[in-house]
This record gives structure tokens, sequence and C-alpha cells, in this order.
């Protein structure tokens, strides 16, 4: 007979289970409008991803439950994690002791390696959690600057591979899949021909009750992500960017990129500066980034029309643990790192896009009454293309005119947002403002960290 604490146990597991159980009933799609994302019901979705690439090579069952538990906690919708991973991913087993191959030269998959991934998909939908899935890591073809490789890819393993891992994942609901895996396409090399041929695998296993969507995550390179290779491919669902991990002044110039292109496709940024993450790789001449400066990349990428974002934590993408090598310094380990300071507000930022009409959302710069320099005091402008309401983004609180005759309306309600806490409160004393074209704006606070938001409804 079961004792009174076991039964207990037993029933706090259960109850756990049913508050994060969330059913997914098919993938994510794109819009008709082809700007956003919507669920397979065709309700807003607004890209709210972590980036856990070693999700499935570092972690175990109960780590990984600790870990999306958390991240479904602090609001995020997507997990971007790789299958044949970053760190040494071929010849390093998983914490369970399995490699991705029996045998490598004959391509021989070894399935207790594949059944670990099966299972933390599971787990993920569960929670309501897609999982942007990376079939491999970019160093599985070049070894570029960092990778431990194997370089194992050519256009025949990758379409070959391609076809394996979409026909076991054809039937999965919660998966958007992501190509290249931090590298940039070289120049006379085959390398576009190899991610074309696996997109081409993945895709000859489609289930047409199950649609696919592809991606490609490239390093920082030219003005745009993977538009730079592969915007007109038909594959390619929605663009991704790396803005990198030193402190630009002018990341939301590449959504603003993608965004102007033909044919029209969502884009995001899906590798901003990371929390806790040495600028530039040098901790000792610049040191780590904060919060302020993740908080400014993701809503300039916002404002700028980007279909959502993604967040990262430099302890969490590796996993790291004090059992592990560490990767350019991060400053604990990753169970210690799920609650830093922008984790638990990228919920805020979700809510506040989904607070309005969500596909009809355009960047329009217009509303700022005066020129600007690109630099980190860049104020950006978002409304809907009815003019019913504006969203405005102070990186620094710096007192701004804005325009606000592109608007529908005689006068206009103010409300202020911290994006700290999501507290919403009055604007303007409680006081309606006047339609107008060089309103001065001056935010309740000034100076670094202190950003704002301010949101302008109109009220005829």
């Amino acid at each position: 007979m079961k004792s009174k604490s076991s039964i207990l146990s037993l029933l706090l597991v259960f109850w756990s289970s049913l508050a994060f159980s969330q059913e997914i009933k098919g993938p994510i799609q794109v819009h008709p409008n082809g700007r956003f994302l919507m669920t397979s019901e065709r309700e807003p979705f607004f890209w709210t991803a972590d980036t856990a690439w070693e999700l499935f090579h570092r972690l175990d069952e109960k780590q990984a439950t600790i870990y999306l538990d958390k991240r479904k906690e602090q609001g995020f919708n997507v997990v971007q994690a790789v299958v044949l991973a970053a760190l040494d991913g071929i010849n390093t087993p998983n914490a369970n002791g399995d490699v991705p191959f029996s045998d490598l030269e004959k391509w021989e998959y070894n399935e207790a390696y594949f059944q670990q991934v099966d299972l933390i998909l599971g787990l993920a939908e569960k929670r309501g959690i897609h999982i942007a899935l990376l079939p491999t890591w970019g160093d599985k073809l070049f070894k570029s600057t960092w990778g431990a490789g194997p370089e194992i890819f050519n256009p025949e393993t990758a379409y070959s591979y391609g076809k394996w891992i979409g026909a076991r994942y054809k039937d999965r609901k919660n998966l958007i899949w992501v190509l290249g895996g931090d590298r940039t396409p070289r120049e006379d090399s085959q390398d576009l021909e190899v991610w074309n041929q696996m997109a081409k695998g993945i895709l000859e296993t489609q289930n047409p009750d199950n649609p696919i969507l592809i991606t490609f995550h490239p390093q920082p390179a030219g003005p745009g992500g993977s538009s730079n290779w592969f915007h007109q491919e038909d594959w390619l669902g929605f663009n991704m960017h790396q803005t990198g991990h030193c402190p630009g002044d002018s990341d939301f110039e590449k959504i603003t990129h993608d965004y102007q292109l033909s044919p029209v496709k969502p884009t995001i940024d899906a590798e901003p500066l990371y929390e806790e993450h040495p600028y530039c790789f040098n901790a000792k001449e610049h040191g780590y980034s904060e919060a302020a400066d993740i908080r400014r990349i993701m809503y300039w990428n916002i404002f700028a029309g980007g279909a959502g974002q993604t967040y990262g934590c430099h302890a969490v993408w590796q996993m790291y643990d004090l059992d592990k090598a560490p990767v350019n310094g991060p400053l604990k380990p990753w169970h210690k790192s799920l609650d830093l300071e922008v984790a638990n507000q990228m919920k805020h930022m979700k809510n506040l896009m989904l607070s309005k009409s969500y596909f009809e959302r355009i960047p329009d710069q217009s509303l700022i009454a005066e020129s600007q320099a690109n630099d980190i005091s860049f104020v950006a402008a978002t409304r809907d293309n009815a003019g019913t309401y504006a969203l405005f983004y102070f990186p620094d609180g710096k007192e701004t005119a804005i325009n606000l005759n592109s608007l529908n309306g005689s006068t206009f309600k103010l409300t202020w947002m911290d994006p700290r806490t999501g507290v919403e409160f009055p604007g303007n004393q409680g006081a309606s403002l006047p339609k107008g074209s060089n309103l001065s704006i001056t935010p309740p606070s000034s100076g670094r960290g202190n950003d704002w938001i301010l949101i302008i409804d109109s009220l005829d």
C-alpha cells in the first residue's frame, strides 16, 4: 500500500502535467499576408524563442524537463535546438552515453540517440512548445573558425539525411525545420546545393495533413540573413538573421532589409546578442552583455517588422555545467542561468504584441517627427494599417518629437509600459493628446536601462 507522501507526490506530478499540458493541433504556418506566422487554427503566433542548441546532446530527460518547464512558465513558445550538435555532436555522447551514428562510414543511425531526441520533442509538445529543429550544426559541412566536425555533408548525403530525418518526424506537430547551423555559404563551393538538397529531402517526406515550414540559420553576413542566398527558394518559408554578439547600433536594419523584399516573407532575428555573453567574444576588454542591450535589440527588431524574436543566454545555449568544458566564459551553470532578467521579460513583449490587432501591424518611422542617428538612442515606431494605435520604443528615455498625423482620430490616449515588468500606467497625466505633427514626448525616466514603450490608442 502506498504511503500518504508517495500518493501526494504522484498527485503533484499529475497536477503539474495538467498545468503544463497545452495541445498543439498542427505546425505553425505563414499567414496569407506573408508578414507573420500563425497557428494551424489561423490565430496569431508571435515567435518567442529560446536558444538551446545543446538541448538534445547534453541534457537527460530530468534535466530537459526542468528546462522546458521553466521556459514554458516564462512564456516561451519555441526552442531552437540541434540534432547533430555543435559541441562535437558526432563523437561526444549525449547525456545517456549515445552517439548519433552506430557506423558513420555506412551512415547507420544509432536508434538510441534518436529516441532521446524523440522523447524531448514529446516533452516540448506536451508543454505547447514548438522546436525549431536544426538537423545538423554547420560544422558538419565545414568547420570554419570553430567546430569539431567531422565534415560529412555533400549534396548526396545532405539529401539522404534530409529524407531520413524528414520521414522520422513528418507527423510531428511542433516542428519548424532550420537548415544552416551558424554557417555562411561559401562562394565557389557546393554549400548552396547541400542546403537545397537537404530541404528537398525533407520536403519529399511531407505529410499533406502536416505542412512543413523551413528556414535557414546563418552567421552574421551581408544586409540580410538567409535572404542573402535563399529568399527566392520555394522551400524557404521565412527568413532568419543572426545579428551576432557585439552590441551593434543598427541591428534593426537587417529586419528592415528583409521587410522590403519580394516575394514577401516573414523575418526573425534568431540569434541576437545573448544575455551574459562576452561583448564581441572578449570579456577581458569589453565585459559582458547586460539586459538593456538585449531588450533594445529585441524591440528594435519587432518594431521594424519582425515576426517574433529569439532570446539567448550564453550559459544555456551550451548547457554549460561544472563537468563540461566552458565555451568562451559562461558565468554560471545553465540551470543557474534560467532566471536571468530578460528571460523573464520576453513574455511582456509577446503579451504587448498580441494585445493589439496583430496581422495588420506595420513599421512606420514617419511617426517620429525628427531626424535620428542610427545609435543606441534610436526611437522605433510601429502601428496598425488602420491607424487605430501606435507603439514607440524609447531605448534610453530620450525626449523625442512624434507625429500622429498618420493615425485615425483627433484625440489619443497615452499609456506607458515598462518592458522590465510589463506594468502599464497612464501617460500625459491621464489627459488625452490632440493630433499633431510635432508633439514632444518625455518618457518617465532616462539613462541606460531606462527603456520605455509608449502605447497610443485612438479615442475616436
